[in-house]
């Protein structure tokens, strides 16, 4: 209050809707007396979001009376009421206080083999749910050894009726049956670089854990870029040829230091190595010319390169902007083709600092379930900075090359990519998420997480 009648604007959070929100109403006649504009932001009550995240359906085609009650609240009216009623029970109580709920409805009148679901950690990625009747449910959480736990006071919202059975939960249990769902995923990239990435392993449950391996710089004598820049203008090249995410930024900007814009690229043709890069093209307002059509790395970008036709090539150089590490393969090969290649460093990629002692520690501990490798230079960086993941962790590598210096930092590759793509490598590692999950679900054991199991003899590298 005191904030508002200052100026400011004031969001008061609650957890789920407003409308049940025990101070919520109290909250808004106290501004509505002292004179203070508010608004109400309706919300999803978790006692309905929870159930929805755990594939258990209040209603269906018939139609059924949904109760909600707060155990912590509940009158003996309150359990008599739901008790004698038929319909679905939604019940929001505490981990440790779930069994006893279930003792109330049985002695209102409901059946001990009702079937029940009880979900803690709703809608996050540490959702569990266990299925159960109102007379198992207490010894389903202490074998799968939930209690007696110091967590018994954390949140729980426990469905009871027939929807919540455990043969439909299992056709409709979408969000704990993503193949990564939880799985801790160490992304050692750049800022830049790892966002879609990480964009793609959260559609798949994932939880991403991005730690820069590689600080991209300017080159240590700029004059080399500025000409070439100037070179593009003046029309000295036929085409330019764009290896990685960095080289458009690096590229970009010189152009944003000398007022110019994409408009600049017009008459030269424009290549880019792989579909992230031509992406980063685009935003830059520039459609790539030549996108490989099969593998998405300079001997792909070779194949589908024309040579020089004196005929029609009024131009025969090709503008080669590039980190300091040299690409001999692309260079050779656009000479082997007749064209003249100006090969300019662009930026230079120096290792990152070390990442906080608590990501370190996490990643030599077993703290991470899967670490993704998309280069050599990300292996050799992340041990040197953070040290060697711990043997529980999946690793997953982009190519024969990165699984090759993987294994000589004693490590052991589970996943490779069946083409060197970022989005094929996280798909990989999805399809072994899936397949793993298959197997318990298969041999009847719970589903962990890799960081979850104890150190062991670990699986052959899979290839799919």
């Amino acid at each position: 209050m005191e904030a508002a009648r200052g100026g400011r604007r004031v969001v008061r959070a609650v957890s789920g809707d407003p409308g049940l929100d025990t101070y919520a109403a109290e909250e808004m006649l106290a501004c509505a007396a002292a004179g203070v504009p508010f608004e109400v932001v309706p919300g999803i009550a978790s006692a309905v979001g929870v159930p929805a995240y755990a594939g258990v359906p209040l209603r269906d085609a018939q139609g059924a009376d949904v109760r909600f009650v707060d155990a912590r609240t509940a009158s003996d009216r309150c359990w008599t009421e739901v008790g004698a009623s038929d319909g679905t029970v939604v019940v929001s109580t505490t981990l440790d206080s779930v069994a006893a709920a279930a003792g109330e409805l049985v002695s209102a009148g409901r059946k001990p083999d009702t079937p029940m679901t009880v979900t803690v950690g709703g809608t996050t990625t540490r959702q569990r749910t266990w299925t159960a009747t109102l007379a198992t449910i207490a010894q389903t959480l202490k074998q799968a050894k939930v209690l007696p736990s110091p967590d018994g006071g954390r949140p729980v919202i426990a469905v009871v009726g027939e929807r919540s059975a455990a043969a439909q939960r299992d056709q409709l249990a979408w969000f704990e049956s993503k193949p990564m769902f939880g799985w801790k995923v160490l992304v050692p990239r750049t800022k830049e670089q790892a966002a879609s990435l990480s964009d793609q392993l959260r559609s798949y449950g994932a939880v991403p854990h991005e730690v820069p391996t590689i600080a991209v710089e300017p080159p240590r004598t700029p004059q080399q870029m500025e000409r070439a820049v100037k070179g593009l203008v003046t029309g000295r090249y036929e085409w330019i040829a764009f290896t990685s995410v960095n080289a458009v930024k690096a590229v970009r900007e010189k152009f944003e230091e000398y007022g110019l814009d994409a408009r600049a690229f017009a008459g030269i043709k424009v290549a880019a190595v792989g579909e992230q890069t031509a992406n980063a093209l685009i935003a830059f307002g520039v459609k790539p010319d030549l996108v490989p059509s099969g593998e998405q790395s300079a001997a792909g970008l070779l194949e589908d390169w024309p040579p020089y036709d004196p005929v029609f090539d009024p131009i025969d150089r090709v503008f080669l902007p590039r980190a300091d590490i040299a690409t001999e393969t692309l260079v050779a090969g656009l000479i082997e083709l007749g064209w003249e290649v100006d090969d300019v460093t662009a930026y230079r990629t120096v290792r990152a600092s070390p990442p906080p002692a608590e990501t370190r520690e996490a990643i030599k501990g077993g703290g991470f379930d899967a670490v993704l490798f998309t280069s050599s230079s990300t292996v050799r960086n992340l041990v040197g900075i953070a040290g060697k993941p711990h043997n529980v962790t999946v690793i997953a590598c982009i190519g024969p090359a990165t699984a090759k210096t993987a294994e000589e930092h004693g490590l052991r590759v589970d996943v490779m990519a069946p083409e060197p793509s970022v989005h094929k490598l996280a798909e990989a590692l999805a399809d072994f998420g899936a397949k793993r999950r298959a197997s318990a679900v298969e041999a009847g054991d719970p589903v962990t997480r890799p960081s979850e199991r104890r150190p062991g003899a670990r699986r052959r590298r899979s290839t799919t």
